[in-house]
């Protein structure tokens, strides 16, 4: 029955939870979870899709933003920074088991959400995916380079790593964190506390 397979998906995710990724909450000094992650970038969908580069669908990049990590469950986060091999290879395979507690239908949907935003090639991937770089740069603005310092990231892998992604879905968020970055720390590329 479509309810059973439904709730059980829904079991499922809540797994999300336990999660933690490297990037701390805004306003707490811990790390957030996966699921907080992925409420956090549908909010944002629905607060800065008008400076996506190009007109998105914002219910479904909504939905991708709330399904695009659902792998992790299995895969576990991988910090931005680090460089994993086989990290399509597991998040491919967790999305057929994951997705596939759904009915045909609905796995068929969130596979293709999933696939769309790695693909990173529609206008709603591509903001979404701006967002997704986005929220964890800000928040390590905020905590003054938390996950940097912890992981020797310097600020060339900074912009290296989200600048190109970042303005391909939005120009007006790269222009907002650069802007961001000058003020809250001067000299931002010779920074000490990245360098």
């Amino acid at each position: 029955m479509d309810i059973k397979a439904k709730i059980n998906f829904i079991s499922e995710i809540d797994r999300l939870k336990s999660v933690l990724r490297q990037t701390l909450n805004y306003h707490e000094n811990r790390r957030e979870n996966v699921a907080e992650h992925s409420w956090h970038l549908a909010m944002a969908v629905l607060q800065l899709h008008n400076y996506a580069n190009e007109p998105v669908d914002v219910f479904r990049s909504v939905k991708m933003a709330l399904v695009h990590d659902v792998v992790e469950i299995d895969a576990g986060d991988t910090f931005i920074y680090a460089d994993v091999a086989n990290k399509r290879e597991l998040e491919s395979r967790a999305a057929e088991r994951i997705f596939g507690l759904l009915p045909e239908g609905d796995a068929s949907e969130f596979k293709g959400l999933w696939f769309e935003f790695e693909e990173n090639k529609t206008p709603e991937s591509k903001f979404v995916r701006a967002l997704d770089r986005f929220l964890p740069l800000y928040s390590n603005i905020l905590s003054r380079g938390y996950s940097w310092k912890n992981h020797g990231i310097t600020s060339d892998q900074i912009i290296a790593k989200n600048k190109s992604i970042i303005c391909k879905g939005s120009l007006s968020l790269w222009a907002f964190a650069e802007n961001t970055l000058d003020e809250l720390m001067p000299n931002f590329a010779s920074n000490p506390w990245l360098n």
